[in-house]
Order: C-alpha cells, then sequence, then structure tokens
C-alpha cells in the first residue's frame, strides 16, 4: 500500500469522524449548553471548549489531506498533518480525556441527565443514533457518558491503524523514525486515557461512599483518588487515623468523622526511616511529622513510590503521560521546593504565611514571613527557623510606622551585626545577640527628634555597659567614661560645647565626691560642684593669673557665689602644666577603653572567622537604606554584584602576603576594604575614635588620650592581623610560620601609617587647639618676617654673605637687588610645604630631610663645591626657609611628628632635623622681635 492509499483512507476516516462530530454537537452540547444551568456546568463548557478543538483539528488535517494528496506526486510522509503536527493531536486529546475525566468523577452527566430529561425526550429520535448499542435500560448518563468518549477512543484506534499501516508502507524510507515516533505517541496516549477513566471512576465511586461532610470539603473536579488504604493495606501512626486516602495533589488521614489533609507539594517521604518498624515510611509535612506503617514490603514499596511520584508531579503541575511512566519509571521529587503555607498551629509562626524555600518540611533557604498583624520577616531561613541574613519589619502602635531590624540572625534570633531603623527616626548600628543588644554599638537619635542623642559603645544585655560615649545634643556635652546598666557609673569626662570640660566619678547617672573643671578662661576648680557647674563645698579655684581661691564655696539664688576662704594672690602666671592639663589618661588608662570592642574581634578569630561566622561578623551585605522600610520588593536582599565581586578567600590572601615586601601592600588594601576583617576593625575603630574626639569632643585637655589612643590602635590591629594569619595558617594545616613573633619587624611601627589617615583630621586638630598660643605668636613673626626682601631678610638672620645665592635674584630694569621677594632658596621653600600634603610622620620627615637636601645643593652651587652645612650656617638658613614656606599650625605638625615617629628614629639624621625645625619655630615665636628691627634697616 502506498502512502497516497494511505492518506485516502484517513481522508475518508477524518470525514466520518468529522460528521460524528458535528452530529454530537448539534444534539448533545449545543442544546444542553443553551438550556439554562446546573450542577459543574462550568466543567461541561470547558469540555465543550476541547470538544471543538478535537473537531478543529480533525477538519484541518481532513482539509490538507485533500489538499496535498489530490494529485499522484505528493507522496512525502512530511505532508500528513497527522505525522507533522503529532504534538497537537496529543495535546488535544489529553486535555479532552482530562476535562472528560472530571466531569465523571464529580457525576456531571448524571446531573444533566437528572436536570435536563425533558431535552433527551425532545431529541429522542436523534439520540437512538447514538444509542443503537444500547439496551432500552440503559440510563441517559451512561448513554451521555458514553457518546462523549466512545467515538474519540475509536477514531484514535483508526489513527493507530494508520501508523501500522505507514510502518509497512516505508520499510525502506528514511522517515520511517518520525512514524515509528508518532505512532508510540498515540499507543500512550490510548495508554493515558484507559488510566484517567480508571482513575475518575474509582475517584467517582469514593466520593460516592463518604459522607457530605468530607465530600463538600474534598470533592474537587481535577483531584483524583490515587491509592486507598482498604485497597493497599497500610496504617499511620498517629493513632487518629483508620483510612489512608491519596489524591493527585493531597494525602488525606480519616478517623471517624475527621479528617486532616496535607498539601502535597509540602510533604516529604522518607523511605529510610526504620523508627517505628522495618516497613515504615516517614511523613514530613510542616506542622507535623508522622509515620505510616506496612504490614509487607510490597505495600510499602508500592505506597512510597507512589507517594513520591504523585509529589513529583503536584510540584511540577501536571500528570505524567502516561500517568505512572513506564514499567514503573520515574524520578524521586526534589528535596527542597519553593512553595507557600500558613501555620494554624501554636508557636511563634501561629497564622503567619510563609512563602520561599523549603526541605523536609521545614523553611529552609530564602523566604517570606507575614503574620496578620504586620510584622514581616524576609531573609534566609535554616530548618525552620530564621538563620543567615534577613529582615523584619514590625509595625507600632502608631499607623504607618515600623520598626525595621535588618540583621544576620541564627536559630530564629538576631546574632551579629545589624541595622535596626525605629519608628521613632532612631537608629543602632551594631552587634546582637539573642534578640538584643550586645557588644560594640552606636544608638543615634537624630536632631529633629524631642530628645536627640548619640550613644558609641559597648551593649550589656540590650544596656549601655563599660566604656562608652554619650552626646546629648539638646545640652550640647558629650559624656565619655564608664557605664553600668544604662546609668554613668564610675570615671567620667564631660566636654561642653563651650569648651568647658569636667572629670568626675558617677555613681548610677550621679555624680559623688570631688572633681576637676576646666573653665574658658583657663581657670580651674578642684572640688565638688553641680551638674550646672555651680561650686559646693570645699574646693580651690586657680585662676588663669595664678591667684587661687581656696575655701567653701556656696551659691543663693539671690546673692550669687559665696565663699568663705583664703585668696592668694601672691602666685605667678599659670604654666602649660596647668593651662594645658590632660583629662583622662589616669582614670582611664588605654588598655580599659573598648574593651568589649577588641574582644568582639578576638572572638572572631577564636571562632573560625569563615562562613555564617564571617558573614554574621562582618555585616558586609547590611545596607542602610530607610527606602526598605517602604518598598517590599528589594526585601530578599541579596548580595549585589557590586558587593560579591571583590569578596574574596581573604584566608589564602593572608598566607600569599607574608613576606615583608609584599605585606605592607596587602595591608593597604585590606584596610581600605570593608570586605576584610582588618576593614572592618579599623571602620569600627574609626568610629570609636570619630564619637569621641569629633564636634564637642575637640577640646586640647583630651589631647593624651586621643594620642595613646592611636598608638594602641596600632598595636591591636597588629594583634588582630597576627591572629587572622595563625587562623589562615591552621585552615590551611600549615605550620606557624617560623619566629613570627620574635620577627625584627616592628608590627605597630608599620600598622601606625596605614590607619592613621582615618584618624587624622580629629587629631592634628586637637594639636591644633593645643599649640594655638604658640602657633598663634609664630604666625605673628611669620607675618613680620614675611615683609623682609629676600637680601634683608638673609641679613637679619645673620646668614653668612657667602652663603647668599645673589644669582637667583632675576632683576627687571628699573628693580633694586634689595627688594626682590621669594626667590632664594625657593625649591627647598617649595619642599617643605609639602610638610601639611601628607599624614605619615615618616614621610613628614622624609620631606624634611630632602628640605634640608635642597638647601645644601644651593649653598654648594653658590660656593661651587662640597659644603657639609654646620649647625651655626643651617640653623639661619632653616630659619628663612621656614619664614617663607610659612608653614601655618607648624606647631601641630612638629609636636605630632614627634609624638607619632617611630622611635627607631630617635637620635637619627630625622631626630636632628625635626629638633632644628623646633628650634626655628621657637626662635620665630619667642626671640625675634622684628619691628624694631625692621625700622632699623629700614633707615638704613
Amino acid at each position: 500500500m502506498s502512502i497516497s492509499e494511505v492518506a485516502a483512507s484517513l481522508l475518508r476516516t477524518e470525514e466520518t469522524f468529522s460528521a460524528c462530530l458535528s452530529r454530537i454537537s448539534s444534539v448533545l452540547l449545543t442544546p444542553l449548553l443553551q438550556s439554562g444551568s446546573f450542577e459543574n456546568v462550568k466543567l461541561l463548557v470547558h469540555l465543550n471548549d476541547h470538544f471543538h478543538i478535537v473537531w478543529d483539528l480533525t477538519a484541518e488535517n481532513y482539509r490538507t489531506l485533500k489538499q496535498t494528496f489530490s494529485t499522484p506526486e505528493s507522496d512525502s510522509i512530511q505532508d500528513l498533518f497527522l505525522v507533522r503536527k503529532t504534538d497537537l493531536f496529543l495535546d488535544a486529546y489529553v486535555q479532552y480525556f482530562s476535562t472528560f475525566a472530571s466531569c465523571v468523577s464529580v457525576q456531571v452527566f448524571d446531573h444533566a441527565a437528572k436536570n435536563k430529561s425533558h431535552l433527551w425526550k425532545a431529541h429522542k429520535s436523534s439520540l437512538q443514533q447514538f444509542l443503537a448499542d444500547f439496551s432500552p435500560d440503559t440510563s441517559l448518563a451512561m448513554a451521555l457518558h458514553t457518546v462523549l468518549h466512545k467515538p474519540f477512543r475509536d477514531h484514535l484506534q483508526q489513527y493507530s491503524l494508520v501508523f501500522s499501516k505507514l510502518n509497512e508502507t516505508l520499510h525502506q524510507y528514511p522517515d520511517k523514525e518520525s512514524v515509528t515516533g508518532a505512532a508510540k505517541e498515540f499507543a500512550k496516549l490510548q495508554s493515558f486515557i484507559c488510566q484517567v477513566l480508571d482513575e475518575a471512576s474509582h475517584t467517582r465511586s469514593l466520593w460516592k461512599s463518604l459522607c457530605h461532610k468530607f465530600t463538600d470539603v474534598l470533592c474537587v473536579p481535577e483531584r483524583r483518588l490515587l491509592e486507598d488504604s482498604r485497597n493497599l493495606v497500610i496504617f499511620a501512626n498517629t493513632g487518629r487515623s483508620d483510612r489512608v486516602l491519596l489524591f493527585s495533589d493531597i494525602l488525606v488521614l480519616i478517623q471517624g468523622n475527621n479528617f486532616q489533609s496535607f498539601d502535597l507539594k509540602l510533604t516529604w517521604v522518607d523511605g529510610a526511616c526504620r523508627e517505628t518498624g522495618e516497613h515504615t515510611l516517614r511523613i514530613c509535612t510542616p506542622e507535623e511529622v508522622f509515620f505510616l506503617l506496612a504490614k509487607e514490603p510490597e505495600s510499602r514499596a508500592v505506597w512510597q513510590w507512589k507517594l513520591n511520584q504523585t509529589v513529583r508531579q503536584a510540584l511540577i503541575g501536571k500528570r505524567d503521560f502516561p500517568l505512572w511512566g513506564e514499567a514503573g519509571e520515574g524520578r524521586d521529587p526534589p528535596v527542597c521546593r519553593f512553595s507557600a503555607f500558613t501555620f494554624r498551629g501554636e508557636g511563634r509562626f501561629k497564622s503567619a504565611t510563609y512563602e520561599g524555600e523549603w526541605r523536609l518540611g521545614q523553611p529552609h533557604g530564602k523566604g517570606t514571613l507575614t503574620w496578620p498583624d504586620g510584622r514581616n520577616y524576609v531573609g534566609d531561613f535554616k530548618e525552620g527557623l530564621e538563620h543567615g541574613f534577613g529582615i523584619c519589619l514590625v509595625p507600632r502602635a502608631s499607623r504607618d510606622r515600623y520598626d525595621c531590624y535588618k540583621c544576620h540572625w541564627r536559630e530564629g534570633q538576631m546574632n551579629g551585626y545589624g541595622i535596626c531603623e525605629y519608628g521613632d527616626e532612631m537608629v543602632y548600628k551594631g552587634y546582637f545577640k539573642d534578640n538584643v543588644r550586645q557588644g560594640f554599638g552606636v544608638l543615634d537619635n537624630p536632631s529633629d527628634a524631642e530628645h536627640p542623642f548619640k550613644y558609641t559603645g559597648h551593649w550589656e544585655n540590650d544596656k549601655k555597659h563599660s566604656y562608652g560615649i554619650w552626646d546629648d545634643k539638646e545640652r550640647g556635652e558629650r559624656y565619655i567614661g564608664m557605664w553600668h546598666e544604662d546609668q554613668r557609673h564610675g570615671p567620667g569626662i564631660v566636654v561642653m560645647q563651650s569648651g568647658i570640660c569636667y572629670q568626675r566619678t558617677f555613681h548610677m547617672d550621679k555624680m559623688v565626691g570631688s572633681g576637676t573643671l576646666l573653665l574658658e578662661d583657663d581657670s580651674i576648680f578642684v572640688g565638688n560642684f553641680t551638674r550646672d557647674l555651680t561650686f559646693v563645698g570645699k574646693g580651690k579655684l586657680t585662676f588663669s593669673n595664678g591667684f587661687t581661691l581656696e575655701g567653701t564655696f556656696s551659691s543663693k539664688s539671690s546673692h550669687g557665689l559665696q565663699t568663705q576662704g583664703v585668696l592668694d594672690t601672691s602666685g605667678e602666671q599659670q604654666d602649660n602644666t596647668i593651662t594645658k592639663l590632660q583629662l583622662g589618661k589616669e582614670v582611664f588608662p588605654v588598655e580599659r577603653r573598648w574593651e568589649g570592642l577588641y574582644s568582639q574581634f578576638q572572638e572572631f578569630i577564636c571562632t573560625g572567622g569563615q562562613g555564617e561566622t564571617e558573614e554574621a561578623f562582618m555585616g558586609f551585605h547590611v545596607q542602610t537604606s530607610k527606602e526598605l522600610r517602604k518598598s517590599q520588593e528589594y526585601l530578599f536582599c541579596d548580595r549585589g554584584a557590586e558587593e560579591t565581586a571583590g569578596k574574596v578567600d581573604y584566608l589564602e590572601e593572608l598566607i600569599e602576603h607574608q613576606e615583608k615586601g609584599a605585606l605592607q601592600s596587602y595591608l593597604q588594601q585590606a584596610l581600605e576594604s570593608s570586605l576584610h576583617p582588618l576593614g572592618k576593625f579599623l571602620k569600627a575603630l574609626s568610629v570609636a575614635f570619630q564619637a569621641t574626639y569629633s564636634g564637642i569632643g575637640a577640646n586640647r585637655h583630651l589631647l593624651s588620650m586621643a594620642q595613646e589612643e592611636i598608638k594602641h590602635y596600632a598595636k591591636k590591629m597588629w594583634e588582630f592581623y597576627q591572629g587572622l594569619l595563625h587562623l589562615a595558617l591552621e585552615v590551611q594545616g600549615q605550620p606557624p610560620a617560623e619566629g613570627m613573633e620574635q620577627s625584627d619587624l616592628n608590627g605597630p611601627g608599620l600598622m601606625l601609617p596605614l590607619i592613621l589617615p582615618c584618624f587624622y583630621p580629629e587629631l592634628l586638630l586637637l594639636y591644633m587647639l593645643y599649640h594655638q598660643k604658640e602657633d598663634d605668636l609664630y604666625c605673628q613673626g611669620i607675618v613680620d618676617l614675611s615683609l623682609f626682601p629676600d637680601v634683608k631678610l638673609l641679613e637679619f638672620l645673620d646668614v653668612q654673605k657667602h652663603l647668599w645665592p645673589l644669582k637667583d635674584l632675576t632683576l627687571t630694569n628699573n628693580q633694586r637687588q634689595s627688594l626682590v621677594k621669594d626667590h632664594c632658596f625657593l625649591s627647598a621653600t617649595e619642599c617643605l610645604q609639602k610638610l601639611i600634603t601628607t599624614v605619615d610622620p615618616r614621610e613628614k620627615l622624609d620631606i624634611l630631610q630632602k628640605t634640608y637636601e635642597e638647601i645644601e645643593k644651593t649653598v654648594n652651587r653658590v660656593l661651587e663645591k662640597d659644603y657639609s652645612l654646620p649647625m651655626d650656617d643651617l640653623l639661619p638658613l632653616l630659619m628663612y626657609v621656614v619664614t617663607r614656606a610659612s608653614i601655618q599650625h607648624l606647631g601641630a605638625e612638629i609636636h605630632l611628628i614627634r609624638d607619632l615617629m617611630d622611635p627607631t628614629n630617635e637620635g637619627g639624621m630625622y631626630d636632628f632635623l625635626l629638633t632644628a625645625l623646633e628650634s626655628c619655630y621657637e626662635l620665630i615665636q619667642k626671640d625675634i622681635r622684628v619691628h624694631q628691627s625692621w625700622q632699623v634697616l629700614q633707615n638704613s
């Protein structure tokens, strides 16, 4: 038989089937749908839609066959629409029979036959065409059932015969594979139809056997009964189940008049469990874990396989084709899933809806948890609890206000670094432990709040504790000192915006004992005084001119300050040890400041510093953004590409950069990175330093505290680096670096210039305030000296004339040599001016040495020979260069270099040049009185 003959046979078949479909539509479906509504009529509408899809495909197949094979030349198998569009036919029949099965399971045909019996009587003669093979006793429901499926199945049989004939015809054609594949798919379709009709029949029987209490809830058209414990025996260990029903979407346990259902998308089957017997299946659901017990291994195997396949099909949203695969094939469902569930049981999640990733019946991965009262958590979960990074919104009583917690969570509680933006505009940035503030943190109440403040320091069990800084923005005060149970407790320093500061001992927020009060006019009071600075009781007041008043002080509103004591006017003006008295060094040893911060970073090393510990501690994925409280779209908060791009394994890098040559550049990069523990440590230290010494804290009486604190930071940073390196070597299984502790490398000295830029602005300002008087005198001296032309200034400073670089004085026609300015030693002057462009003390010393070298070069050029400058010649020349450089706050720069320079430079060339610069500074401010001298020179 040729292809054309097969096509002709198929053409006749399609013509006959189209005519049959036309009669069914006109006699049955159309009148039925037009006659009114009955129970589940929508299902019949869907069936009619799929009926017409099959009819349209049949008509299209008939049309293409008639058009293509009208000439004998057409003999290509690809010209057959049925072969070319096999997928369309399969899908149409699958959808039709799936809907037909739904009609069967919920007895749509029974309801239609019962409610529309007058319709069937009116069309009785037409129905006889379809009921010829039935006896008079055949019910109208059965007739309708048969008419709407038997012609389709018979037609599919004709398709199978067509494919069989094509296989015989094409035994030598290359297109045989496509025909064979299509034939196999239609064979699967036949199997699929048998299976869905069997399932529908069993489901229909079940609904008939159950009471209305069950069917009203459980009876859904798309739901199919797949297994029943009465057919294949299995028991639940819950003690409340006498029947187990497996449906296509749920698992049901029935006992008496009650039942419990479990969504298969959130059901896990564990066949490896043997807790309650050998033939046991462990079933995990979001709120319950129970066991199914089988008497025989065969029953257990069938139930396990059917449960797993049904769960898998429920997850992908469609049934297999055919329904149970071939020869029992089928993959197990995934352990990790995505779904939504509302918790009903008692507990913290009661009434909350979770949508996200699951594992073994518990939220696991990323998800969203929402409570009816408006609470909302979005982030990471692990084994049913918040674990990892997450954002929690907690509504306040006031409308449209939330507390927003962006933090790392561990086992359902906040642990690690987080940012909390409260509904009253307060913001906390710091560490948590077990849902309370614990460790270093900053609590800021903005300036527009009713009581603005800022606390930077240590927290213990959600309360201020140990060393911390309190800014009272309302009073313009800063408290630096110890805390206990949210109260100032222990030694403390109070600095005021006016410049007044005092040091007292506090007990539960009240001042006790005597203290030291430093007033803005440099007067000092030692004794007892109130918070509003009223002198009370015994004390001693030392005035800025050296006078002292010692006695008993009191204050009355009508009489002002009163005292009984001794006024001593014999004293001289106070020296610097009094006017520049330093507070805090004795009561706050540098080792006791920020102990909580240091211990926190040390604990990071002890806990391994990797994985969850690193994320919780670093908090590099926690961003400050109040927009998160307004927009729910970003609440998953994955780390972006810009954050993860720079994230590397810092432990490997530590090992790779141990050598001295590579260490400094590596430390520089690490300290600048917010993703590196060293960078995190430096950031925390800079926050603490700025909270103490910036703004109100810029007080000259705190310079010594700040200076020794920075040195201690460098020491602690180096210790932290060594701890990280030890950890890295331990993780990699390498022995510790030999002689690391005994190395001649000055670790803190290496670290200090690297971290100094973070603290330099505040530190330099403290030096400037401390040396303000000396710098003012120095500046006045510079102003006076700058009036001199070069020649006059060299003469005035007693520079030897043979060292004058007169060749550098370029004159115009109308200019005299004696009036030229800023031409001599120009290279040295420009070099010294770079002193303020760097913060590194070592680089400042290098600039000073280069200045000396430039001076020497100029002298050698003038003398046309090498000449080593003795101190008697160097000091006047250096004074000339210093005068022309006109560096502001030179005293502050000199003392900063002196205090922070590497001790190994003491006694060397750097020390010598710094001493020479100090001498110039002192001479300019103290010993030179140039006004009179300038008059003398002008007159001469």
